[in-house]
């Protein structure tokens, strides 16, 4: 099991789910909640980068590189605060950036990063929120991406929604500390 990055015993996770729009993201961290909610005691939190856009009043702006940094930054803090309070938090996102991966493994509680490799062309042929062609600035697109140097679970093409989570719950209980 990853440990993360800070101490601490609150027993809070984060699970930082990343790849490209239309990589299946949200589809995967959905269906996790719903699995870790029949093995936690406590119901984990969902975060999904579109929805955080919305709330942080980001959604119609900060597509560009610094204005995408300032977000992953931002998502981690949010994770950190919630799981320094106990909880498990599943988190969708972009967030290509190599220091903010370090920074999450620095400083996220039970960091656990899950990368989904889909080849962009792929991602753009998905396009499911007509992205690719309207913000201009789509990561991996126009915007280059920086994808992890060492997740602790790479998910390829070609597997369903339920054999990604079970490797994803694999991942999470299944290993010794």
């Amino acid at each position: 099991m990853s440990s993360g990055g800070s101490e601490d015993n609150s027993g809070g996770r984060v699970v930082w789910i990343t790849g490209l729009s239309g990589s299946g993201k949200s589809t995967l961290a959905t269906a996790l909640v719903q699995a870790l909610q029949r093995r936690l005691p406590s119901r984990p939190v969902l975060l999904d980068g579109d929805a955080l856009r919305e709330v942080l009043g980001s959604a119609h702006g900060a597509f560009d590189l610094e204005g995408r940094l300032k977000l992953a930054y931002t998502y981690g803090r949010l994770c950190r605060l919630l799981a320094l309070q106990g909880q498990w938090v599943v988190i969708a996102t972009v967030s290509l950036f190599h220091e903010v991966q370090e920074w999450n493994r620095l400083k996220l509680p039970g960091y656990f990063e899950v990368f989904l490799d889909i080849p962009a062309a792929e991602c753009a042929r998905r396009n499911p929120k007509g992205l690719h062609h309207a913000a201009g600035s789509m990561v991996g697109f126009e915007v280059r991406a920086e994808y992890p140097r060492t997740p602790e679970l790479v998910l390829s093409q070609g597997l369903s929604v339920e054999e990604e989570v079970a490797a994803v719950m694999r991942g999470l209980f299944d290993r010794q500390p």
